[in-house]
């Protein structure tokens, strides 16, 4: 934990120290139009304390207003057999989205998304598989307040997750409930973000939090709050394309899963990721991915563990 957040700070400083005064900053640097984040979710929508969804809060620093394609996939270790404390049982969470955030007025901005899921759990029993839609999500998202040096900016974001995806009531007797494909629940959603960019060097700091309800089958995941601090660099450009790099910390926190108003144990946790990764823009295009990496994770009492994280995302600016 503490080299992680060493490194984010020495970098940081290293940022500060190498701007270059007068230069544009690394979000207007081609285009004066891109000056907004876009907000999203990376979701594998059925989300409890134990595992399955991952939120990248403001992301897509070159390409803000965009349609595109993501893919995200998670890697968990989960207690398989009750009879050993060991954790045995490897999942991962596959997830392709489309995605996009469109302007409406020159402060509102629509984002939305529609993933499909390709999850695998290995058991004693053999692998499990399940694919299919996920739950959608739409938000609407409006620029709170802009300095007039463009240094500063608080963007702040509602909106509502539409249960799309298939809620298999056999899947909540496992280690990990949120094994899903969605929640089966209509969940909502609030976000704010404030940017901080200068030079070459911008900061976000952002957070948002999931109010979910219960389903059909009166299964309620819990509420989940998302917060991360994010420090991009612009290391390359010409007058065509730029070339940025990030560092970061992302943090994660699950309340405990409910069935018939009852809270079900061993579903509440957390976790926190360091993060790396890259954006490269070239005109209209704009591809970046990440890597996270967990320094600090108890997911469902300590029976399942974050391992890693991995997404790549092709945006095209609108």
């Amino acid at each position: 934990m503490k080299k992680i957040f060493l490194i984010f700070i020495g970098l940081i400083s290293i940022m500060n120290i190498h701007a270059e005064p007068g230069k544009d900053s690394i979000a207007l640097a081609y285009n004066p139009r891109y000056e907004h984040f876009v907000l999203m979710d990376d979701d594998c929508d059925a989300c409890g304390c134990a595992a399955g969804n991952g939120s990248s809060g403001f992301e897509s620093l070159l390409n803000p207003q965009f349609v595109g394609i993501k893919y995200f996939s998670q890697h968990y270790l989960a207690k398989e057999n009750l009879f050993t404390d060991k954790l045995t049982q490897d999942q991962y969470f596959n997830t392709i989205q489309l995605w996009g955030k469109i302007p409406v007025t020159q402060k509102l901005s629509i984002y939305g998304s529609i993933p499909y899921h390709f999850h695998n759990k290995k058991t004693m029993q053999g692998d499990i598989s399940i694919n299919g839609i996920g739950d959608a999500n739409v938000m609407g998202i409006y620029q709170i307040l802009a300095s007039k040096d463009s240094y500063h900016q608080l963007n702040g974001g509602i909106g509502i997750k539409i249960p799309l995806g298939r809620f298999d009531e056999k899947g909540l007797t496992a280690v990990n409930p949120s094994f899903q494909l969605g929640t089966g629940s209509w969940d909502y959603q609030m976000a704010l973000s404030y940017k901080y960019q200068k030079n070459l060097f911008a900061l976000l700091i952002n957070t948002d939090y999931t109010i979910k309800t219960e389903n059909k089958k009166h299964y309620q995941f819990g509420n989940q709050w998302n917060y991360a601090v994010t420090g991009f660099y612009r290391l390359w450009r010409n007058e065509s394309s730029i070339f940025s790099g990030k560092l970061g910390l992302q943090g994660e926190v699950y309340d405990r899963n409910k069935q018939f108003g009852e809270n079900m144990p061993n579903t509440a946790g957390s976790a926190l990721y360091g993060k790396l990764g890259f954006e490269i823009s070239y005109q209209k295009w704009s591809l970046g991915s990440e890597l996270m990496l967990p320094a600090y994770t108890r997911l469902a009492g300590g029976d399942i563990e974050a391992k890693s994280r991995f997404s790549i995302f092709v945006n095209f600016g609108l």
